[in-house]
């Protein structure tokens, strides 16, 4: 009789459990892709090789050209076709020759035709040595065009970025081309040379106003939804180099995907930046002397050849096997993170808790180095309360929740933290962890602490009372802290804003509250509550409050989203300080006037609430913390 095996029949004859797995060709040869019966899709994406950057004023060199398909059919028995790699163009060495070179095509032979993709186009150079008005070796043409030099003597003397050459290709239905053109020089007063163009946007101008500096490169294409964050510059290709400058400050930062920063004055240290190999990124443009031969250019990043293969599983398996591979973490998807817990969101291959109340982050599968073992996380504590006014006097800001944050590179590079600096994800294994949000502090109380795992986010001090009668009361110390309150008293001593990044953690979670103003039978305007990343604004003459500090805006859950803004000061006559967050979107509240309220904090921001002022009364609340958690799922 034979026994039930749950479903599940005959013998296992996989050699593979259905994964999407990528060929990332960095050097020209026959397509590694496998062959197996049957039809099977694959997204691809060709990159040519960039341009250098050009030399003496030059410009940023254009990236490669990008050809980029989603869900075609192949045959499975047929093998895909050879891949020529195109090779990044070399900058030009000075004395000579000062105009950047085109980077090498890329080719890809699938469906029966040649798919390629344009090298870049060099950037411009200036040709004579020194201040030698010589001739203005143009940008070029290519995939994405070079960008442009800048003319001497100032005046009008604008050149043109190169041109792009890249579209789509012939015999090949429904092919994606993606290149621009290169930004332009302004030498109307002064030598601003133009960045490079990107797969993704033009080269920015060289700009003569504020602020005065070189073009950008212009930004890459964003390939990360077909090819995920492990190529490429966290998934972006083919960005602008960036334009060279005399002042080493005005130099023009290179296109995202990888495009190089351009380079300086006659100065070794400050040369032009290459473009990121394998990205099709262009090489920064360098502003040096021709007769100096340590300046050169940045040449171009090679180009790439990816190919995504979309197999689904087939065959049977028997119930001995699929155990051994999930032991082995070898069975579909037991490679990723699986967990629940808090309101889950998902974008591209990457998925999100996101937790407004205290609750439980269950891992019931930790994955394993190959997929995911680690989580990206936000978590931020509740603001303080604003403090109340004491017979017209006026109240401070609420400081800001704590607000820390992971840098994001192990889900999907969602964009660097606010704070500014690289901070590690966290490793997660199969249990439940606990989930505490914060809560806002009442009316002038401290905020509660958020906490996840091994990371704590103090909750935000609360802003100082007004002082009727007597001397200014402080702010509280917190993870940023509170605004300090005003007086009427005679002789007039403010209080002071209270401190930030309580307890001390690196990054910082936070800033100091503003101080308050005072004088006597005048004036009474407290301090705006710290921010995440700023702090809040002492109050001042005639009777303004302090803005609140201003917050950090994070993309962990796919949307741009402000939160840890502090809580605006009070004044007297003018509107209170207003809690600065950013865009329009959560944070700290304002603060009050005369006979206008003060605002709460926004919930779920960790914003400070704003302090109140005459005849308000009470102070205000500030705005529950939150904990996001992120990882990549599939």
């Amino acid at each position: 009789m034979a026994r039930s095996n749950g479903g599940i029949t005959g013998v296992a004859n996989k050699t593979s459990f259905g994964k999407n797995t990528t060929a990332n060709k960095t050097s020209s040869a026959d397509s590694a892709a496998t062959t197996q019966p049957g039809t099977r899709l694959v997204d691809y994406a060709v990159i040519g090789g960039a341009g250098s950057g050009g030399n003496n004023v030059g410009g940023g060199g254009g990236s490669g050209g990008v050809v980029y398909r989603q869900n075609i059919p192949v045959c499975g028995n047929t093998a895909l076709g050879a891949v020529v790699i195109g090779a990044g163009g070399t900058a030009p060495v000075s004395p000579g020759n000062n105009q950047g070179t085109n980077g090498a095509d890329s080719t890809f032979v699938i469906e029966g035709g040649t798919v390629t993709a344009k090298g870049g186009g060099g950037g411009g150079g200036l040709g004579g040595p020194g201040n030698d008005p010589g001739p203005v070796e143009v940008a070029q043409a290519g995939g994405s065009g070079g960008g442009a030099a800048s003319r001497y003597p100032p005046g009008d003397h604008d050149q043109s970025g190169g041109a792009t050459t890249q579209g789509s290709q012939p015999g090949i239905s429904g092919s994606s081309g993606f290149g621009f053109a290169g930004g332009n020089s302004n030498s109307t007063c002064c030598l601003y040379s133009g960045g490079g163009g990107g797969a993704g946007a033009i080269g920015v101008v060289g700009n003569k106003c504020s602020p005065a500096k070189s073009g950008t490169g212009g930004a890459g294409k964003n390939l990360s939804g077909s090819f995920g964050t492990a190529v490429g510059v966290c998934g972006v290709f083919a960005g602008g180099g960036g334009g060279g400058h005399y002042t080493d400050a005005k130099v023009g930062i290179g296109g995202s995907g990888g495009g190089g920063v351009g380079g300086g004055n006659n100065n070794p240290n400050k040369l032009a930046v290459a473009g990121t190999a394998n990205t099709g990124s262009g090489g920064g443009g360098v502003a040096g002397l021709t007769s100096n031969s340590t300046t050169k250019a940045g040449n171009g990043g090679s180009g790439v050849v990816i190919v995504k293969e979309l197999n689904k599983a087939s065959g049977v398996w028997n119930l001995r096997s699929q155990f051994a591979a999930r032991k082995q973490g070898l069975w579909p998807g037991a490679e990723f993170i699986v967990a629940s817990g808090g309101t889950i969101t998902t974008t591209g291959n990457f998925k999100i808790h996101t937790f407004n109340s205290s609750s439980n982050f269950v891992v019931t599968q930790g994955g394993n180095p190959t997929g995911s073992v680690k989580v990206d996380y936000l978590v931020v504590g509740g603001g303080g309360g604003g403090g109340a006014d004491a017979s017209g006097v006026s109240g401070g800001g609420g400081g800001a929740g704590g607000y820390r944050e992971s840098s994001g590179a192990a889900s999907g590079c969602y964009g660097v933290s606010p704070l500014g600096a690289c901070v590690a994800a966290l490793t997660v294994t199969a249990q439940s962890y606990s989930v505490t949000v914060g809560g806002g502090g009442g009316a002038a109380a401290d905020g509660a602490d958020s906490v996840f795992s091994s990371i704590t986010s103090a909750g935000g001090g609360k802003g100082a009372n007004g002082a009727a009668g007597q001397q200014g009361i402080n702010g509280t110390a917190g993870g940023s802290g509170g605004g300090g309150g005003a007086t009427n008293q005679n002789p007039a001593t403010a209080g002071t804003g209270g401190a930030g990044n309580t307890p001390p953690v690196s990054p910082a979670q936070g800033t100091a509250g503003g101080n308050g103003f005072s004088f006597q039978g005048h004036s009474y305007a407290s301090g705006g509550g710290g921010g995440a990343t700023a702090a809040g604004a002492g109050g001042g003459p005639p009777a303004n409050g302090g803005a609140g500090g201003a917050g950090g805006t994070s993309s962990i859950n796919a949307t741009p989203t402000a939160r840890g803004g502090g809580g605006g000061g009070a004044g007297r006559q003018p509107l209170g300080g207003v809690g600065t967050y950013g865009p329009a979107s959560g944070g700290g509240g304002r603060g009050g006037q005369a006979n206008l309220c003060a605002q709460n904090g926004t919930n779920n921001t960790g914003g400070g609430g704003g302090g109140q002022s005459s005849g308000t009364g009470e102070g205000t609340q500030g705005g529950p913390g939150v904990v996001i958690i992120r990882y990549r799922y599939q």
